[in-house]
């Protein structure tokens, strides 16, 4: 069989390795071709959708799935055109159960991934521009949704950092979308006190910093959760626009608060340990220590015992 293009005044011979090659190479740039015209129809319909009716998720998926569509296809008319490869593919057919049960066991992972990954589409948790929260290999991580392929799921971190999590691993997590039904974040600060310091003093100036920051879009309050040890501890509860915005809050008001709790004379404790030693008694082998656990106040001094 000889394939001609007879209007460029070609021909091919797939019977001879020369052709085959020839062919191949006229084979690779039609698929080419049709990658890139898959590639730019999907990129037009998203950039021309100005009422957001194309879901960005679910159009990159379906571009990827539909250009490896078109591979298989260049490929397989590819082998039939070549009889050696034509004929090699009927042997393989022959003994196509033991190749599909190689095939599956190597390609499990990624038949996984695949099949996740068209789960996202279809159930769709996150989009693309989500800001999600998930149990990742390196411990809890949040960031936003970058791109979805047919195996992998790329996150972006607020440090610039790349995370790529396979979809099947995303599939089985139990993942936070921070961007879904509402943006806004509530930024919890945690504050402690001396129990000889003034309640009322130091929620006036803890709430007086809150309402004075830029990120803070609702002061909720500052009630005491809870009577330590050795400190009375509030938490002040501030909404926020997003995530970003409660990260920064909750920072600069901790910072905020140490310098002016320290300009009011509040107190905040820390635990500190007080080591006495006593001397040995007569006929003792060595001395006793005893060890006082207790917080340390703006009064005390390492080292020295109070009374």
């Amino acid at each position: 069989m000889t394939f001609s293009l007879q209007s460029l005044g070609l021909t091919f011979d797939p019977n001879t390795l020369a052709g085959a090659l020839e062919l191949g190479g006229l084979f690779l740039a039609v698929g080419l071709v049709l990658h890139l015209i898959v590639g730019r129809l999907f990129g037009f319909l998203v950039a021309h959708d100005k009422d957001g009716r194309i879901d960005r998720l679910t159009a990159v998926f379906l571009k990827r799935m539909v250009q490896v569509l078109v591979w298989v296809f260049v490929a397989t008319l590819y082998a039939k055109t070549v009889p050696a490869l034509d004929r090699m593919g009927t042997a393989l057919l022959a003994s196509v159960s033991i190749a599909s049960v190689v095939i599956g066991l190597a390609a499990q992972n990624t038949l996984s991934n695949l099949i996740a990954g068209i789960s996202l589409v279809i159930y769709r948790p996150f989009r693309i521009g989500d800001r999600i929260q998930i149990t990742a290999p390196t411990g809890l991580e949040t960031g936003t949704v970058e791109d979805v392929t047919l195996g992998y799921t790329r996150l972006k971190t607020y440090d610039n950092r790349r995370i790529v999590l396979s979809n099947s691993l995303i599939s089985n997590q139990i993942m936070v979308n921070l961007t879904a039904v509402e943006p806004r974040v509530m930024a919890l600060v945690p504050v402690s006190i001396g129990y000889g310091s003034d309640i009322d003093r130091a929620r006036a100036v803890v709430l007086e910093l809150a309402e004075a920051h830029p990120l803070a879009e609702e002061v909720v309050g500052c009630p005491v959760t809870m009577l330590g040890g050795s400190s009375v501890d509030f938490t002040l509860r501030v909404w926020c626009k997003d995530a970003g915005d409660a990260a920064t809050l909750r920072y600069d008001l901790l910072e905020q608060i140490k310098k002016r709790f320290d300009a009011e004379g509040i107190e905040i404790p820390y635990a500190w340990q007080n080591v006495v030693l006593h001397r040995p008694e007569k006929g003792s082998q060595r001395p006793r220590q005893e060890h006082e656990d207790r917080p340390q106040h703006k009064h005390d001094h390492p080292g020295q015992e109070s009374p």
